[in-house]
């Protein structure tokens, strides 16, 4: 669902007309930081967490709408996290940070 807010942008919502719940998981603060500034100033709210097993929990309390994750994380990879996701968030978009630059990567 989208609306126009009073300074003429065009919003994203759920269904509900709630804000678009985001949850950010990378193990470097100054990346969470300024990506979960940049996804409030759209309106969206978020939550954050520093490492995979954060990152479940959070998906579980937070259900978000989609995820944005790190593929090096302290305590699992993001694949990793990834799948425990998809057993209980199967539908949830989920875009992957990652410094690695090889093609197989």
């Amino acid at each position: 669902m989208t609306t126009t807010s009073p300074q003429g942008r065009t919003e994203l919502l759920r269904p509900d007309g709630s804000p678009v719940r985001v949850l950010v998981v990378d193990d470097e603060l100054s990346i969470t930081e300024l990506l979960s500034m940049a996804l409030r100033y759209e309106g969206w709210q978020i939550r954050s967490a520093g490492d995979g097993t954060g990152a479940v929990q959070a998906a579980r309390d937070f259900r978000p709408d989609a995820v944005v994750l790190d593929m090096m994380l302290p305590d699992m990879d993001g694949l990793a996290v990834l799948g425990r996701l998809r057993r209980e968030l199967p539908d949830v978009p989920v875009l992957f940070l990652t410094a690695k630059d090889a093609v197989e990567d």
